[in-house]
């Protein structure tokens, strides 16, 4: 997965580092949006979020079935300040990559995400950001 270089305001990068929930919204296969409450991490540097669920969760399944360059939205609010992180996603259970969302997630919100035996990250090469008041 490519990554483009995005350009955050010293405003967007504090707000996505504040240990806030966000939305994931992504396609079923109908098309319909699917949007979920999630946590995630944000790696601004490599411009890669990251979002730990089940592999037999729907918004996995959903990038899952989109196939490679699946498009998705991820957006956090906080009174009337939002930030949209918009990219392509992909998901996986690669040992290494989990680790890595797992490692950011504890680092982000004081404390391990969930565990359960399907463990997987759905990735998120950011090429576009959207936001508000930041």
């Amino acid at each position: 997965m490519s990554r483009a270089t995005i350009e955050l305001t010293p405003g967007i990068k504090g707000f996505l580092t504040r240990p806030h929930t966000a939305t994931l919204t992504t396609l079923r296969p109908d098309g319909t949006p699917h949007v979920a409450p999630v946590r995630f991490s944000f790696d601004a540097a490599s411009g890669l979020a990251r979002v730990t669920t089940r592999a037999g969760a729907r918004k996995a399944r959903n990038v899952a079935a989109a196939g490679p360059g699946a498009r998705v939205a991820l957006c956090q609010v906080d009174g009337l300040r939002w930030a949209t992180l918009e990219g392509r996603a992909t998901v996986t259970d690669d040992p290494v990559r989990l680790a890595e969302a797992i490692r950011r997630y504890t680092a982000r919100y004081r404390a391990a995400p969930p565990a359960p035996p399907d463990l997987a990250v759905i990735e998120i090469a950011v090429d576009r950001v959207l936001s508000l008041n930041l």
